[in-house]
């Protein structure tokens, strides 16, 4: 098993990779892999029973949706996990449209959303393809509180690297939070 890198050597190894140097994004995987298979493992155990897409092929994926982004300058681990959270959430999302095409009008891919408004998310489950398109329509008014709910529902961040990523305080990551929550639990209530 590889010994836990340093944040400050993963931004290292984040902005040579930005300065030409290929290499340096294979040397910084493994140290992320495991990140972002707890991160991904997390979020598919919160999706409903049969899911199709496993760990493994979402992180994968999510890496190579990375690795062509040279054009994005990480600023840091955080930023690299926020950015990879948007990755993951895009993969999920387009396999959710992908098996809606397929069945045709069948059953849709749900996911509970955390504790949404206070109701039990054993309870409450929420259509994956809603739940994008109120994050786009909340991005369209608060670009932030969507960032907030995408690294923290979809890219498993807490609240600290959340705060981190975002430059802001870990006081306002939580009232984004709350806030949007609310204001989804409304849209997907509709």
């Amino acid at each position: 098993m590889r010994e836990q890198m340093k944040p400050a050597n993963i931004t290292a190894l984040l902005h040579q990779w930005k300065n030409g140097r290929q290499e340096a994004f294979d040397e910084l995987f493994p140290f992320v892999y495991n990140e972002l298979r707890r991160r991904a493992s997390a979020y598919l155990r919160s999706e409903r029973g049969g899911h199709t897409l496993q760990t493994t092929a979402l992180v994968h994926e999510a890496y190579l949706k990375l690795s062509g982004k040279s054009e994005v300058e990480f600023e840091d681990r955080d930023h690299f996990f926020a950015i990879a959270a948007t990755a993951m959430r895009r993969i999920l999302v387009d396999h959710a449209r992908s098996k809606k095409r397929e069945k045709r009008g069948g059953s849709e891919n749900s996911v509970s959303l955390d504790d949404a408004a206070g109701a039990a998310a054993a309870e409450r489950s929420i259509d994956l393809i809603a739940l994008d398109d109120a994050l786009t329509r909340l991005s369209s008014f608060d670009q932030r509180q969507a960032a907030v709910v995408e690294m923290k529902y979809f890219g498993g961040m807490t609240n600290d690297e959340t705060a981190n990523a975002l430059g802001i305080s870990n006081a306002t990551v939580r009232r984004d939070w709350d806030l949007a929550k609310a204001w989804l639990f409304q849209q997907l209530s509709n």
